[in-house]
């Protein structure tokens, strides 16, 4: 029995709606590394993981990118 549901990949219309961010705003926040990044689904188009976008609408003040 499976507990735990698979983590979804977000679109960035859904990442926008759910976040209330500007699209220019959420790319820059990327780029400072306060926003996750988004993970490359095919050659050209990109999601978010649902896990990643949920801790960061948990505390969007002190969220910060972990490089590992």
């Amino acid at each position: 029995m499976q507990t735990e549901s698979p983590d979804r990949i977000l679109r960035l219309k859904t990442v926008l709606d759910r976040t209330g961010l500007s699209r220019s705003s959420m790319y820059r926040k990327m780029g400072q590394g306060t926003f996750p990044r988004n993970i490359k689904i095919s050659e050209r188009s990109a999601g978010w993981r649902e896990s990643a976008v949920e801790d960061w609408m948990r505390n969007p003040m002190f969220y910060s990118v972990d490089d590992k």
